[in-house]
């Protein structure tokens, strides 16, 4: 309990910071590159249940840590298709994160051996899970097999 009040108060105070607006800045910016353009109407899905949700998201995930030097925008989407594929069961974040690593510059071959390489850490059912999401948000995006091949 005492951890969970600390971190709750670091995080409290972090927010309360000037650099708080720089975060959520950085992070809206990431976030549109990601979602092509779509962050705000994504956001807004959590109003009625959880709108602090997705300030963590907006601040926190994508102004703190997905915007962090070190590592291109197209290198963390790869990361984060193989880190959700291998969970397995966060079809909806994957699809989303398919769409995120295109929109990053990513290609399509090398969605698709991020998930499949997957199969040797995650097996085979969450890796097969990923292709089936991967197709699916290629269909929709009219992304051809000729252009898989690339």
């Amino acid at each position: 309990m005492f951890l969970a009040t600390l971190i709750l108060s670091v995080i409290t105070t972090a927010y309360a910071s000037p650099g708080y607006t720089d975060n959520r800045a950085r992070g809206m910016a990431t976030l549109d590159i990601i979602t092509g353009g779509d962050t705000k109407r994504r956001l807004d899905t959590l109003t009625d249940i959880a709108p602090e949700l997705g300030v963590w998201i907006a601040n926190f995930a994508y102004g703190d840590v997905v915007s962090r030097p070190g590592l291109d925008l197209r290198s963390r989407e790869l990361a984060t298709v193989a880190a959700l594929t291998a969970l397995g069961n966060a079809e909806p974040q994957l699809k989303s994160h398919i769409g995120g690593a295109l929109n990053a510059g990513c290609k399509p071959t090398e969605i698709l051996e991020v998930i499949m390489q997957m199969a040797v850490y995650a097996g085979f059912p969450a890796s097969l899970n990923g292709l089936s999401a991967a197709r699916t948000v290629f269909n929709n995006r009219g992304i051809t097999a000729g252009e898989l091949s690339k």
